[in-house]
């Protein structure tokens, strides 16, 4: 390991490199909802610190603000010194893990994340009784990207389950007739509940006749349990996909990535998570440049770009979300608006670069007045812009912006995926 990536899981340098700028505090969107100088990025570095220092006792008061923070990254994108404060806590939430375990119904969620078949099965049961337990107040329709079940006790929206996934919809080697070819890394949420993403993005690889791989025993990217420090999913996954990943080959061009989180976990976050296992992070390191979030390849590897501009302009207004895991983490933001704007009008709202509060399992549930009250500006913001529809290549957000929507009132926006944009104009 080298010098800088032991500086950044060194709690304690970290925190001595802070200079308490404040710089992060209005970009904090933990602290912009809940104003405390603990939970805000230079408070918790300095908290982290203290732990490390055998200062600060990891009691149930030190977990709960450590499980505060969104990991947003957007106190390290305006760092003079590009602390990673993110990172630091999500090593601190792997103590607090082992120290206080998980909550029985996250443990099972992240069983089913390590066992294709296993969620597979949960997923069907799932469909099966929201069809039959639930008044849905969207029409159930599996091509449809605002059909969501409401949560019980909560006027709150969740997005409903498809019959068949994306990936049992379909066989594994699809040809499209190309000489080239790629593989698809679908995501869960694009698996299970937006299905329509998937079969966009096989629409527009058939138009631009390029083979497509589904990589079918793909296993979720282990983002989720890596946010709340449940490694040993994080271990079982990542080890797993990037033997996986090793076995394609040279015939396979690109892993392509409709989802900013799932893409960040796979090539940035796989070698933060094994620093300190020197074989495994130069095998990440290794599949990491042919990892590429979907519009990032597409405008970047084909001539999508000029086969769009020959197309009719869309009647449709659209306003870009910028997901923290693809423009913080990535640098993606100017290609999906690219490819948009070939066929549709782009407004931006005040700030796509806001966090639109999502910020992991435990922010959803334990904690979801936090994620309520961050979703509520951008919420805002999107009905400000005058947009009939707002896009962002992240099923996470797609899912917290839809719920934030619904909270706020926000009515006649509807939500979709550049990908499924791009696929409606290749239509035309």
């Amino acid at each position: 390991m080298d010098k800088k990536t032991e500086d950044i899981f060194n709690f304690t340098a970290v925190s001595d490199e802070c200079v308490k700028c404040g710089k992060c505090i209005p970009v904090c969107t933990i602290h912009n909802v809940n104003a405390d100088e603990v939970t805000s990025p230079r408070g918790f570095i300095d908290l982290l610190g203290a732990y490390k220092r055998g200062q600060l006792e990891l009691d149930k008061n030190a977990k709960d603000i450590f499980e505060s923070c969104f990991l947003c990254t957007a106190c390290t994108e305006v760092c003079p010194k590009s602390l990673p404060t993110d990172m630091v806590i999500e090593q601190a939430r792997a103590d607090i893990a082992q120290k206080f375990g998980i909550a029985w119904y996250k443990k099972l969620f992240f069983l089913l994340l390590r066992h294709r078949w296993l969620n597979d099965l949960a997923f069907k049961l799932g469909y099966v009784f929201q069809t039959c337990g639930f008044k849905i107040k969207a029409e159930i329709d599996s091509m449809s990207p605002r059909s969501f079940v409401p949560m019980i006790k909560a006027d709150r929206l969740l997005p409903s389950l498809m019959k068949t996934s994306f990936l049992n919809s379909h066989e594994e080697n699809i040809d499209n007739g190309g000489k080239r070819k790629v593989a698809v890394f679908i995501g869960c949420l694009g698996n299970y509940n937006y299905k329509k993403v998937g079969e966009s993005l096989l629409e527009i690889l058939e138009t631009l006749e390029i083979d497509a791989f589904l990589a079918k025993d793909q296993k979720c990217c282990a983002a989720p349990a890596y946010f709340t420090g449940d490694f040993d999913t994080v271990d079982h996954n990542a080890k797993f996909n990037i033997e996986y990943f090793e076995k394609f080959g040279d015939d396979i061009e690109a892993i392509i990535v409709p989802e900013a989180t799932c893409s960040a976990m796979l090539k940035i976050d796989y070698e933060h998570f094994f620093h300190d296992q020197p074989e495994w992070l130069e095998r990440a390191k290794k599949i990491k440049d042919k990892i590429f979030m979907a519009t990032e390849w597409l405008q970047h590897h084909t001539q999508l770009e000029q086969l769009l501009a020959s197309k009719k302009s869309m009647p449709n207004i659209v306003t870009y979300h910028d997901p923290c895991h693809a423009k913080k983490m990535q640098g993606i933001y100017n290609e999906p608006r690219n490819l948009i704007r070939q066929n549709y009008k782009i407004v931006e709202m005040s700030d796509p670069n806001l966090c639109c509060g999502f910020g992991g399992v435990t922010m959803q549930t334990e904690k979801y007045h936090f994620a309520e009250a961050a979703g509520k500006p951008k919420a805002a913001m999107i009905e400000k812009s005058g947009a009939e529809i707002v896009s962002a290549e992240c099923s996470a957000c797609r899912m917290q912006i839809n719920n934030s929507m619904n909270v706020s009132g926000v009515e006649n926006v509807e939500f979709k995926n550049p990908i499924e944009l791009i696929a409606e104009a290749l239509r035309k």
